[in-house]
């Protein structure tokens, strides 16, 4: 942490006592009444409605100063937006003292300062929207300076790029790069898009724990904590999939739930180890019904999020979300991308493909794992177009239905987008027997070394003994969708807060 104080900071330290000796609160209590904004006043004003606009009061951050003498430009940025503002001395202070132009405009504010400011909207002769203002109130001082960025009409220049500084002191890219704002916005509009579509079905979103005793419903490796007053280990959830499927058997028809899970594992331009993930469960359907909804939620969420089917990621390219979209088995993707054919390939037959490949493997993989790193390494990255991978192993998959007709596969469907996967779903398994044995499996690989494999939820079995109906869940990666819908290449950058390591 920051144990000494730059010049800027004690300049602006001296300035906030020389405020206080004035008189001037620099932190004062009271509410301040905003009854426009600056994208409004923007937007909505002419000549012919300066009646509407005559008397208007706007608060934000001082972002830029151009002195003039006996008067000034400046500019205010709220929450929409910038607009400049026109402050003459003899309107500010239209008697004999002139401090608060002379010494508390021009002397004692500063670049990032919070103010509100009262007056009438007008045209500049330069034909910009403006706010002549006739009264200004320091809200909050700013006493760090901000980094310096230039705007031209409407343009940001010398924008703040450095990733440690935008990852780290969010709230200050927040205000300095108005894009940045631009996205969370969109994400926020993507997130009320997709409630809106599953609302509109009939679905109930819900909530589950966080911390869990039995870290289940997916296979990774969790956080662990302790609980002091019921002397148990307690884990963050790496999934929220169990606890959704027991409000099924509860009654619950279709529940949904956006939940913050957590997974100790590495961190990369897809990879957080806290972030954003949507289940939904819904009784008497199966994965192609989940595939065909799937399909429809995405394309209505794109065109909400954009005004269009169509985004253009990272790299320039577009990719399009409009149903309905690619269907193909892990199977027969692997034998397309790699030319070997993996289907009835026992745990020695898949190592020795991996050798083949050049895929490293360790003694703790199984036959799952080693299919998973096979397509993960050779097959993943050629799926840009929105894709269904369909049909997996049941060693892949402990929580899925055995395929209706495909003997060794499950209903299984991983939904692959610009290379990566966005979405997991399967046709519920409901057999509480064969559920049982099924965690008996992945006990074994954990047994074996495997820190990823499924911990056996003995509650989450009772709960099917009760009878759980045909059921079909997904779950996407809120985060990976955010980045495809908003052009981002880093997770990074549609998380308000990445982790961080420890400042130095």
């Amino acid at each position: 942490m920051q144990t000494t104080l730059s010049e800027q900071e004690v300049i602006r330290r001296e300035k906030l006592a020389e405020l206080r000796a004035l008189g001037i609160e620099p932190f004062p209590a009271p509410l301040y009444k905003v009854t426009d904004t600056a994208r409004e006043i923007k937007a909505e004003f002419t000549e012919e409605r300066k009646e509407v606009y005559s008397s208007v009061s706007l608060a934000g951050r001082l972002m830029g100063v151009r002195d003039m003498g006996k008067a000034n430009f400046a500019v205010l940025q709220d929450a929409t937006g910038r607009i400049q503002l026109y402050i003459r001395r003899d309107d500010i202070c239209p008697g004999e003292d002139k401090t608060l132009y002379n010494t508390v405009w021009k002397k004692l504010l500063d670049i990032g300062d919070i103010i509100g400011v009262k007056g009438y909207a007008f045209i500049t002769k330069t034909g910009e929207t403006s706010v002549h203002v006739q009264e200004f109130t320091l809200l909050a001082k700013s006493l760090h300076p901000l980094p310096v960025t230039k705007e031209k009409d409407g343009e940001v220049y010398d924008a703040v790029t450095d990733l440690e500084f935008k990852y780290r002191r969010r709230y200050a890219d927040l205000i300095v790069n108005p894009d940045v704002r631009e996205t969370f916005i969109k994400i926020s509009e993507m997130k009320n898009a997709i409630r809106g579509f599953l609302n509109d079905m009939g679905a109930i979103e819900v909530d589950t724990p966080v911390l869990q005793s039995i870290p289940g419903g997916a296979t990774a490796k969790p956080f662990i904590t302790h609980h002091n007053a019921l002397d148990m280990p307690l884990y963050l959830r790496i999934a929220n999939e169990l606890y959704l499927k027991r409000l099924i058997v509860g009654g619950f028809e279709w529940v949904y739930e956006f939940s913050r899970n957590f997974r100790n594992e590495g961190m990369d331009r897809t990879h957080n180890p806290e972030f954003t993930v949507l289940e939904f469960y819904v009784a008497y359907k199966d994965y192609l019904w989940m595939m065909d909804t799937t399909e429809k939620m995405l394309e209505q969420t794109a065109y909400a999020t954009n005004g269009t089917t169509v985004a253009v990621n990272s790299e320039g390219t577009e990719i399009d979300f409009k149903a309905p979209y690619k269907r193909i088995s892990i199977y027969d993707s692997i034998k397309e991308h790699t030319g070997i054919d993996v289907n009835g390939l026992d745990e020695n037959g898949l190592r020795d493909a991996c050798r083949e490949l050049g895929i490293q493997t360790d003694a703790s993989m199984g036959k799952g794992k080693l299919v998973d790193e096979i397509f993960g390494g050779k097959c993943e990255k050629h799926y840009i177009q929105p894709t269904f991978i369909i049909d997996y192993p049941v060693e892949m998959s402990p929580l899925t239905k055995k395929h209706r007709s495909k003997e060794g596969l499950v209903e299984r469907f991983e939904l692959i987008i610009n290379g990566k996967e966005i979405a997991n779903a399967y046709s519920e398994l409901n057999d509480p027997i064969e559920q049982r044995e099924r965690f008996e499996e992945q006990a074994k690989l954990m047994e074996r070394g495997d820190e990823e494999a499924m911990y056996i939820d003995y509650d989450f079995l009772r709960a099917l003994e009760y009878g759980m109906p045909p059921t079909a869940g997904i779950g996407f990666g809120i985060d990976r969708l955010a980045m495809l819908l908003t052009g981002q290449v880093s997770i990074q950058d549609v998380l308000f807060f990445p982790q961080m390591r420890a400042e130095k």
